[in-house]
C-alpha cells in the first residue's frame, strides 16, 4: 500500500470526522476549516472519486430531499483499507517528527 498524499489524508480524516454526515458540501467545509484554503468542488469530487477507486472510501446515494429539490446526496464512508491507510499515515507522521523539538524551527 502506497503512502497517502497529504490531501488524501485530509479528505479521509474529514470523512472520518463527519461520520454519517460526510457528503460533498460538508467535506469541503471541513477541509477548508482545517486547512484555511479554498477548495473547488471539481478538485474535491475528483479526489473523492480517486479515493473510491483506490478502495479507501465507499460512496452511497441518499434519498432525495425536498429542500434540495429532489436531488440526492452522495455520502462517503471510510473503508477498512482507508482506515488502515490513515493508521499508517499517522504512524509515519509520528516517526518523522519523533525527536524533533516543538520549537525547532523558530
Amino acid at each position: 500500500m502506497k503512502p497517502l498524499t497529504k490531501f488524501e489524508e485530509i479528505l479521509l480524516l474529514a470523512i472520518w470526522r463527519l461520520k454519517d454526515d460526510a457528503y460533498g458540501v460538508k467535506i469541503r467545509q471541513e477541509v477548508m476549516r482545517v486547512t484555511g484554503e479554498n477548495l473547488t468542488y471539481g478538485t474535491l469530487y475528483s479526489a473523492l472519486d480517486q479515493l473510491t477507486r483506490k478502495l479507501y472510501a465507499t460512496k452511497t446515494i441518499g434519498e432525495p430531499t425536498a429542500e434540495r429539490g429532489g436531488r440526492r446526496k452522495i455520502y462517503y464512508t471510510l473503508s477498512p483499507d482507508g482506515s488502515k491507510a490513515l493508521r499508517r499515515a499517522q504512524e509515519l507522521t509520528k516517526t518523522l517528527w519523533n525527536d524533533v523539538p516543538d520549537m525547532a524551527f523558530e
